[in-house]
């Protein structure tokens, strides 16, 4: 037998912000949640899979109509149609609470119970799966204690929608251990919640997180999509993973250092990237560019911020073969100026420099200079959160005094003659 196993589809998830950026594919970037799952669907048809589970957020909350609802829906009629079963845990975002609007169901889409653990088997293919949904957004207790030991003779599968004992980034919801999965003698643990592939457990049981159907900002990078796993004699005889993203997001780190001018960045910028999407040109890539290095570049940007931005996005005018969108570009660049002749200067040069160097000291002199500079922003909108300057760490303070440095010599032509 055959069957996939997926997690957090988050269809229709909102993106938001995405109005904010100039040039924005933004009908691409919103339909790629369903597409993923229309390719999922595609996927299980042509490889005449047994069944397919989905461990939890099919949805990211309420809908906001009965679209996303019925797009769902019409997906699980194509592959019930062609005899495909689907077993569905709900998790936090599709928890019984949250969503509030009804469909008739589907016959062959099963979901399991809020309120209890729940068995189902297949006879016919000597499979049973075993699995509860989340009752409400927050389940702060360890469900699988009330899931019940393997069955005998049978290929038992445990769904599962957790955080395990702890996942970077991850709400702590549905909590327990490695142990504990083991301790119920099943043979694999379908898992949802991690938006990142993992493979916790190789076997006895295999436990594995999918990671999230389809990426959705530039925090979730690298290939997304389902597990495919081959059962014989009632031991897994093949694992793979299929990627089904439509878009894929990238953080591209790009060296600058001993760029000469802005040309030879585009080119480096366009030979990176084509070796960060080589064999993967039928989807819509999209890139976090982060610019490092020491480069007479960064007088250039400092005269003219925008300046390294825009290269980057020529680049990707110039490239051919793949769809690429540069989302941001994030700039680490250092000055090639040289500190020691610079503080010699009996000049505004110097008082620059040597300022920035009193700022400097000490982690604590500097947040407190930032935070006085900067406390007139007041409290930031939701969607600016990370910016907080309360917040942000050391490197990143001494990144903007860095910039603010260079910006100044800049206009004051401070730049000449004390370059490295």
């Amino acid at each position: 037998m055959k069957f996939i196993h997926a997690a957090d589809l988050h269809i229709d998830s909102p993106l938001r912000g995405l109005n904010g950026y100039d040039g924005a594919p933004v009908q691409e970037l919103r339909g790629a949640t369903r597409r993923a799952l229309s390719a999922l669907v595609d996927l299980a048809i042509e490889q005449t899979v047994d069944f397919v589970i989905l461990a939890g957020d099919i949805y990211d909350g309420n809908w906001a109509d009965f679209r996303t609802g019925l797009f769902f829906r019409d997906q699980m009629v194509r592959m019930t149609r062609e005899g495909i079963r689907v077993y569905i845990v709900k998790g936090n975002h599709d928890a019984e609470s949250q969503i509030t609007k009804q469909l008739p169901p589907v016959d062959g889409v099963h979901t399991f119970k809020s309120s209890a653990v729940e068995t189902f088997t297949i006879d016919g293919l000597g499979v049973a799966l075993h699995g509860r949904s989340f009752p409400n957004r927050a389940v702060p207790e360890d469900l699988v204690e009330h899931y019940p030991d393997a069955i005998a003779n049978m290929f038992n599968i445990g769904v599962l929608h957790t955080s395990l004992n702890g996942r970077g980034g991850h709400d702590v919801y549905a909590p327990t251990t490695v142990e504990a999965l083991c301790a119920k003698g099943y043979d694999y643990f379908a898992l949802g919640h991690v938006h990142a592939r993992e493979v916790v457990r190789e076997a006895h049981p295999r436990i594995v997180y999918p990671g999230n159907l389809q990426g959705r900002h530039a925090k979730e990078t690298g290939p997304k999509g389902c597990e495919l796993v081959t059962v014989d004699g009632g031991a897994i005889t093949s694992a793979q993973f299929v990627p089904l993203d439509v878009v894929r997001w990238h953080r591209l780190q790009l060296d600058a250092g001993g760029a000469p001018d802005l040309n030879a960045l585009r080119q480096r910028f366009m030979k990176a990237a084509g070796e960060l999407v080589a064999g993967e040109l039928g989807r819509l890539h999209a890139l976090r560019v982060i610019v490092g290095g020491q480069t007479e570049l960064h007088r250039i940007e400092a005269e003219q911020p925008g300046t390294i931005a825009a290269a980057i996005q020529a680049g990707t005018q110039d490239f051919e073969g793949a769809d690429l969108w540069v989302e941001e570009v994030q700039l680490d660049l250092r000055s090639p100026l040289d500190r020691d002749a610079a503080l010699k200067r009996e000049d505004a040069v110097g008082e620059v420099v040597q300022l920035v160097d009193e700022i400097a000291s000490s982690e604590e002199h500097l947040r407190a200079w930032a935070l006085a500079q900067l406390g007139a922003l007041g409290t930031l909108p939701p969607g600016l959160a990370d910016c907080d300057p309360a917040g942000l760490p050391p490197e990143a303070l001494r990144a903007l005094l860095a910039d603010a440095e260079a910006t100044v010599l800049a206009h004051l032509g401070g730049m000449e003659g004390i370059a490295r």
